[in-house]
């Protein structure tokens, strides 16, 4: 795969502590883009420093920090990985390389790892969510893409409109309603090396999750 083929958007709201490391983690040749949505922390001179392109998104949510990187990316292929130290970047090039191969988007399933406390409320969410995908969509996953490879142009061509934590949602109902070919495959999923869980934090961050989760499912 050529240099500069993938850029990979950090959606970021104050993980300065975490940064450093996940940028020093992504693949030789990847574009890092850290998207920072009104982090109070210092993140974006953080992703400067450690040679991140970064692109500031001022309307708050999950989804709206991720489509601004993926609107702002220029390489054909992009991928999306929390900035939370939580999943490994160097996971991302088989995501990529079932990409090249034929999948219309990969995505990764979290496996905990020792030391995760991963608290049971995201747990039941997660698996009510994705039954309802695997039974209503038919769409087989058992994760809601917390890592995820696609083409940029057929990303944005599905026209996600949710702009807070609905948004990875979303993006599968339209996927398989689009038709598309996504696989799946394990990825390790660990405790997150700073900062504090915007969602799986507190039982409220969960329950809004759940809701916006339940919107774009319906």
């Amino acid at each position: 795969m050529p240099d500069r083929a993938v850029t990979v958007v950090l959606p970021c709201r104050d993980e300065a502590a975490s940064l450093p490391g996940v940028l020093q983690a992504i693949p030789r040749g990847y574009v890092a883009l850290v998207v920072d949505n009104a982090s109070s922390d210092g993140t974006a001179a953080v992703a400067r420093r450690h040679g991140a392109e970064v692109v500031t998104e001022h309307r708050p949510g999950y989804g709206s920090a991720v489509h601004a990187g993926v609107v702002a990316a220029t390489t054909p292929i992009v991928a999306v990985l929390d900035a939370d130290g939580s999943l490994d970047p160097q996971e991302l090039p088989a995501l990529v390389g079932d990409v090249e191969r034929g999948a219309d988007m990969a995505i990764g399933r979290r496996r905990p790892q020792p030391g995760l406390r991963w608290p049971w409320h995201a747990r039941l969410g997660t698996a009510a969510v994705c039954w309802r995908l695997r039974r209503r969509h038919g769409l087989q996953v058992h994760d809601i893409a917390p890592m995820r490879v696609a083409r940029r142009d057929a990303l944005l061509s599905l026209g996600v409109t949710d702009r807070r934590s609905g948004y990875p949602l979303e993006l599968l109902v339209r996927a398989a309603a689009a038709g598309w070919s996504v696989t799946e495959r394990d990825v390790a999923y660990g405790p997150r090396t700073g900062g504090t869980s915007k969602v799986s934090g507190s039982v409220r961050g969960s329950a809004t999750a759940a809701w916006d989760f339940w919107r774009a499912i319906s």
